[in-house]
């Protein structure tokens, strides 16, 4: 054999060799690791119990484990930072409340992260909010809710899941638009306010359904309504807030995953089809739905405009309600 022909066919296969490498090792061989998720928000709320839903289907479509970290404080901000700040390699992911993405900009003049440090991945799941009474306060609707604030103004309050996030618009909108005057009471996330509702050291509360369903049908806690356009089947007898007399009310929490800027775009594309597919799987469907949430997947594109979108949508609305952080 020629020293040409030697040459060529040594070419030739270290060619061939070097097209199955990988470009990046790591990279293509993600994921090599545990893939931490940080929650946000304190164990037992909508977007902890949604996660953990999905987790055994993502795991398995990945074939590697999610671990779930919980970060709360800051209407998300805490935790958020966290992801925006780690290494965008797959290996940290969040799960970002709408009020981190589309309200904390309106509201705080100084942020711990820039959108642009995240990159959207999929919404997770849409959860409308229910207004709910403890149980020794003499208000079982919205008009008798309305009379007993208006008889004590700026006695009674409302609880919700911490300043700047959806449930903290949602309470302020129901103030706005209904013109009482009540104090907006902030906890680090849905089930400490839950907590502090049922046991009567607030009045009221703003909830996620997931996390204040079973209460409600125990009759623990009194549903006054709920938030969004259409009744929630989880919840069939009670009233929207726009049926019970505030017309045109609505409001609607959500959350979606992202990863910090960076991440690789295959593997943001694995990440959104592991965690498209657990969002439509049966099983889960049917788990998050009876949780009073309704999955939501988007694309990792389809995601980005949704969240400029509601940005643009409440930010208007923070400018002409002069709702305020605190």
């Amino acid at each position: 054999m020629s020293g040409i022909a030697r040459r060529t066919i040594l070419a030739t296969v270290a060619g061939a060799a070097f097209a199955v490498l990988p470009l990046d090792g790591c990279r293509a061989a993600w994921p090599e690791q545990l893939i931490k998720v940080i929650v946000t928000f304190p164990p037992g709320g909508s977007s902890d119990i949604v996660i953990r839903a999905l987790e055994p289907v993502v795991a398995a479509e990945l074939n590697q484990a999610l671990v779930i970290e919980n970060r709360a404080g800051a209407g998300g901000n805490i935790g958020m930072a966290a992801v925006a700040q780690a290494k965008g390699d797959g290996y940290t992911l969040g799960v970002a409340p709408a009020g981190a993405l589309t309200l904390n900009p309106h509201l705080n003049q100084q942020m711990p992260f820039d959108l642009k440090d995240l990159a959207p991945i999929t919404l997770l799941a849409e959860i409308p909010f229910v207004l709910v009474a403890s149980g020794d306060v003499p208000a079982r609707n919205v008009a008798e809710m309305i009379a007993l604030a208006k008889a004590k103004p700026g006695a009674l309050s409302i609880g919700h899941g911490g300043n700047s996030t959806s449930m903290h618009l949602t309470a302020a909108l129901f103030t706005y638009r209904t013109g009482v005057a009540m104090e907006l009471v902030p906890y680090r996330g849905t089930a400490p306010a839950t907590v502090d509702v049922l046991a009567g050291h607030v009045p009221f509360a703003v909830l996620d359904i997931p996390a204040s369903r079973q209460l409600i049908l125990e009759g623990k806690l009194k549903a006054i309504g709920v938030s969004s356009a259409r009744r929630q089947p989880s919840l069939p007898d009670v009233p929207t807030l726009a049926e019970a007399g505030i017309a045109g009310f609505e409001s609607i929490g959500w959350f979606g995953l992202v990863a910090p800027a960076g991440t690789p775009p295959e593997i943001v594309t694995r990440l959104n089809g592991a965690f498209v597919k657990a969002l439509k799987d049966p099983a889960v469907v049917e788990k998050i739905r009876t949780l009073g949430a309704e999955p939501a997947p988007m694309s990792p594109d389809q995601f980005a405009r949704f969240i400029a979108s509601e940005s643009e949508k409440w930010g208007k609305l923070i400018s002409e309600a002069g709702i305020k952080a605190n």
